[in-house]
């Protein structure tokens, strides 16, 4: 697994993660939140596989 995810994308994914995440504690309190951990695992390997089946790459080698 190649990183394809950059520094702004990563900080965006992390922030949209713990704002779903959230869900669960506050809000609709829905369990739908767990969906929050999806951008937050991408944000932390550094590789999304929709960008690696698109042939997108914010890293910018």
């Amino acid at each position: 697994m190649e990183p394809n995810v950059g520094k702004t994308d990563r900080m965006i994914r992390i922030a949209v993660g713990l704002l779903l995440l959230s869900l669960i504690f506050i809000g609709p309190q829905s369990w739908w939140g767990l969906v929050g951990l999806v951008p937050l695992a991408t944000a932390f390997i550094n590789f999304c596989p929709a960008y690696k089946l698109l042939g997108v790459d914010t890293l910018g080698k």
